[in-house]
Formats: structure tokens, C-alpha cells, sequence
């Protein structure tokens, strides 16, 4: 594919990404609001050596697994988001939000004994200044954990496909994994996983799992600078069974998919300019869901997910991406 020398034809993509309209995606995770606070700097507080944001705007989107349901969308899928959220006003700030991109609440379990997680990021000149978290990152109770069990069970039989989105707030455990990770392979769905929990055993049976240079890292154990200690990591990991692919993501230096009995693909970064990594990661697994769901082949979905995640970090903010710009995309490289 041009300068990235990898065998896809973009022609194929392109269809792939007019196949996303209306698959539907089961998005299992932590769903969270983004909360943004624009605004300016001129002076230092003088009474802490700190910038005196002085605010423009204030804006509030989809953040987490909830994200991940708005990329699904964006692209032109339907997703069925199940998760947690709080009693509180962020909670139904939430659930208005989905029901915004189209999504049926359905799958929500409110949690009145804890809040809906919040991440307020203060923004100034383009520069995020802070962040600050509202949350809690207990586990859920047994008995929340069952009523999202049976919301997954519920929903399996309308997916094609599942996206597990852990940001480790407290619902991703290896007992809700347990119950609701065979039945997906029982029905045949593709599950795509973006990991927090360091033993990616937890996470099978999968698909492919996304992590970071850095969750690789800390699940292998071994300290990764180059291909070669990279290499090592992922096959330390990929011995576990029950994990198809790994799909790692390298910041500017773009993807590696690794696979049993496969060599790596090394996927160069299409990123033109880099304004805000914020939520790179759930449009990754959003449109490799979708392009596995298409008629990709794992190669042809990780490249098409590269370049799904070169647009949004070009965008400030919590973002996604829609079926046309990944179509001009693709045309362009």
C-alpha cells in the first residue's frame, strides 16, 4: 500500500469500510465521560507557581467504552454498549449522550452506590494543563456484576461482533471475563480486547488484543526498546492459549501484528500531525471490530485501523472518525 509496503489493496478497504453500515458491535466496558475545559493563559496564579486558566468554553463527550461505541457509529455501525454508570447527573448526562449517537440504554446498569466516572481535562492554547478524575475504581458489587452478565447474554445473539474496553474502573474482572468470554466464542463472534489487567490470560478466549508498548511490557516482563526485544515480549505472551493476534500499538512508530504461526507485520504511523493521543486507542478497536465483521483479514484490518487512528489524533479532544474521512484516507496514501 504505497510507501507502507504492506499487501492491501485499497480498493478493498474502501469497500470494507462501506460494509461497516449497520453492524452491530457489543461493547462491553468502562464507560466514561469526558469532560473539557477551554480556555487561555496570561499570567501566573500568585499564590502557586501555576497558569491562571482563564475560561472560554466548556464541552462534554463520550469518553472510555463509551467512546468506543461513538467511533462505532461514527463509521456507520450500530453499537450496543453495556456497562455501569452512576445515579448522579454525569450519569444521565451519559445515558443522554448514547441515546444522542443512536444507542439503546438497554444495556446500562445503574450503580447507585458509586458515581459515573468523569474526566475533566483543562485545556488552554491547545495544551492540555491538567486533568482531574471523579470515580471509583473498586469492583462492582456481585450482585452489579450479575445484571451485567445477563445484559451481555441478552445482547450476544444481536452482535457480530464484541469489543471488550477495559480502563480499569472496576467492572473488567477475570469472574465477568469468565462468564461472558466463552459464550461470545460459543457464538462465534470476533472479540477484540484493549487491555489494562497484566496477565492477558484473563482476556481469553480472543480474538485480538490491542495493548500498548508499555501493557506488553508489563505482561511479558521484559523491557522493550526495538523490534527485537518487542518480538520477544509478544511471543512470551502469545504462549498463554486462548489469544488469537496481538495488535500492538507504538505511538509514532505505528502498529505491530504479531499471530501464532505468523510473521510480524510492522504497520508504519500514516499520522500527518499528532494534536491529542486522547481516546486513539478506542478508535483502533472500534474499526478493527468493524473491519473483521467486513471481510478483512486481521493484516487488512489492522492496516485500515492504522490509519482510522493517523485521523483522529490530528483532532483535539475526545474524537472519532466517520466512514468518509477513512474512505478520503485511504485514497490518499
Amino acid at each position: 500500500m504505497g510507501s507502507n509496503k504492506i499487501p492491501c489493496d485499497p480498493e478493498a478497504l474502501i469497500q470494507a469500510v462501506r460494509r461497516f453500515e449497520g453492524k452491530r458491535v457489543l461493547v462491553l466496558g468502562d464507560l466514561i465521560v469526558d469532560r473539557f475545559v477551554w480556555g487561555s493563559v496570561s499570567r501566573i496564579c500568585p499564590e502557586a507557581p501555576v497558569p491562571v486558566v482563564e475560561i472560554n468554553k466548556e464541552s462534554t463527550r463520550l469518553g472510555g467504552a463509551a467512546n468506543v461505541a461513538a467511533n462505532i457509529r461514527s463509521l456507520g455501525g450500530m453499537p450496543l454498549p453495556v456497562g455501569v454508570a452512576g445515579n448522579d447527573p454525569e450519569g444521565l448526562r451519559l445515558r443522554e449522550m448514547l441515546h444522542t449517537i443512536g444507542s439503546a440504554g438497554g444495556g446500562l446498569v445503574i450503580d447507585k452506590g458509586r458515581p459515573t466516572s468523569v474526566k475533566t481535562r483543562i485545556i488552554a492554547h491547545h495544551q492540555q494543563v491538567c486533568r482531574t478524575d471523579r470515580e471509583d475504581r473498586t469492583p462492582v458489587s456481585s450482585a452489579v456484576q450479575r445484571k451485567i452478565a445477563a445484559k451481555f447474554r441478552k445482547a450476544i445473539g444481536r452482535a457480530d461482533a464484541v469489543v471488550i474496553s477495559d480502563y480499569a474502573k472496576g467492572l473488567i474482572s477475570r469472574s465477568l471475563l469468565r462468564q461472558v468470554l466463552p459464550r461470545a466464542r460459543a457464538a462465534g463472534k470476533v472479540v477484540c480486547v484493549d487491555p489494562k489487567m497484566i496477565d492477558f490470560a484473563a482476556y481469553s478466549p480472543a480474538t485480538v488484543v490491542t495493548p500498548n508498548v508499555s501493557e506488553i511490557e508489563q505482561a511479558s516482563g521484559i523491557p522493550i526498546c526495538g523490534t527485537r526485544n518487542l518480538a520477544r515480549a509478544v511471543n512470551t505472551v502469545l504462549r498463554r492459549p486462548g489469544i488469537g493476534h496481538l495488535l500492538v500499538t507504538r505511538g509514532e512508530e505505528g502498529m505491530a501484528l504479531f499471530g501464532n504461526g505468523s510473521r510480524p507485520a510492522y504497520i508504519p504511523t500514516v499520522a500527518r500531525e499528532v494534536f491529542d493521543v486522547t481516546g486513539a486507542g478506542d478508535t483502533v478497536i472500534s474499526t478493527l471490530a468493524l473491519s473483521l465483521v467486513s471481510g478483512l483479514s486481521i493484516l487488512e484490518a489492522a492496516v485500515l485501523s492504522n490509519i482510522a487512528a493517523g485521523i483522529v489524533v490530528g483532532k483535539l479532544g475526545t474524537a472519532s472518525v466517520s466512514a468518509e474521512e477513512l474512505i478520503e484516507n485511504i485514497r490518499s496514501i
